[in-house]
């Protein structure tokens, strides 16, 4: 039995003492996204140092709707590695097929929507040559959306880059990593397994930096070069409209606790659940405002969940109101259309 056994994460194999090992492994899961996997490429490649330090695969959760390996080929010319799973797997089992194929000793899971700027590759592994005690290493990020525009910068979380100071507890409290901003060793896979199969469709990777924080140092590169997209029709995206974001995201709180010292956990997880109900709050707002009914609702009862508190039923409530009374408008609109 390997020291990373669990019933509900994947066992992370060592690679084999004969296979040739460059640094990096640059792993691709994709599905269903080839439209944009052109520009992921073209993200990673534009850095390339060569397949003796660096392996390039992507890794399909066998796509039906496009056709990512045509993406690979053209781009890729022999460069790109490219696997298809035998049958759709669920994107946390196609991580795990990632992390498993993985044969580099620092391992970036890049989903096949997202992209790297200059200099992600040469600045990370300076973090990591300088600093062997660290297990991961991450930069800020960009949040933008499905036509490439960019909304957001990823909040500074200190001055100067370096290891992030109180790392487990502000890891613990929110998600402040993105997957295509970080690197880990793959020996930390290894040791800790990989992704937690409890969580149906966010905050997998939430639990997996916590997890990694808990035993050891976090650096953190201050300079935003990662792009992480966000798109209405994306899992996450979807899961906004039901609630299910958030209902998993209790779930990894509730994960996260045996993670942290037993003196701090209730109070950590108290202040996650406070922090992402007022997360859903904001959802909520802004699906009234789309006039979405039943995102807002799914949004307001899953804010309420997370932390049943005066300081946030109030604002459900008065978003309930709202919505009620935007409804009672519309159809009295109606009926005066009707006449």
């Amino acid at each position: 039995m390997t020291n990373n056994s669990h019933p509900y994460r994947a066992t992370i194999l060592p690679v084999a003492d004969s296979t040739i090992r460059p640094l990096w492994s640059v792993m691709i899961p994709t599905y269903n996204c080839a439209h944009y996997l052109r520009e992921t490429l073209a993200s990673v490649l534009a850095q390339d140092p060569g397949s003796d330090v660096m392996q390039i695969e992507v890794v399909d959760d066998h796509s039906t709707k496009d056709d990512p390996q045509a993406v690979v080929e053209e781009l890729g010319r022999g460069r790109v590695g490219f696997y298809r799973q035998p049958q759709n797997m669920g994107y946390i089992k196609n991580f795990e097929t990632c992390l498993q194929r993985s044969c580099g000793r620092l391992v970036h899971l890049l989903h096949g929507d997202d992209c790297v700027r200059h200099g992600f590759y040469q600045k990370l592994q300076q973090a990591f040559e300088k600093n062997p005690e660290v297990g991961a290493a991450f930069c800020r990020y960009i949040l933008m959306d499905e036509y490439d525009h960019w909304q957001v910068i990823s909040p500074l979380e200190q001055p100067e880059s370096g290891i992030l100071n109180n790392w487990l507890e502000r890891m613990a409290i929110r998600q402040i990593i993105q997957t295509p901003s970080i690197v880990v060793r793959r020996e930390i896979y290894e040791k800790l397994g990989g992704f937690d199969r409890r969580i149906s469709c966010n905050g997998e990777d939430w639990e997996m930096w916590v997890r990694i924080a808990s035993r050891h140092p976090i650096w953190y590169e201050v300079e935003p070069l990662a792009l992480y997209r966000l798109s209405s029709t994306s899992l996450s995206g979807k899961a906004r409209r039901t609630g299910e974001n958030i209902r998993d995201l209790r779930t990894v709180i509730r994960l996260n606790k045996q993670h942290l010292p037993e003196e701090q956990a209730n109070h950590i997880s108290a202040k996650a659940l406070r922090f992402y109900a007022f997360e859903a709050i904001d959802d909520a707002k802004r699906f009234i405002a789309r006039g979405e009914v039943s995102a807002t609702i799914a949004q307001i009862l899953e804010a309420i969940r997370c932390h049943p508190s005066l300081e946030v039923i109030r604002p459900s409530t008065k978003l309930f109101l709202q919505l009620m009374l935007k409804a009672l408008v519309s159809k009295i609109n109606l009926g005066f259309l009707s006449l």
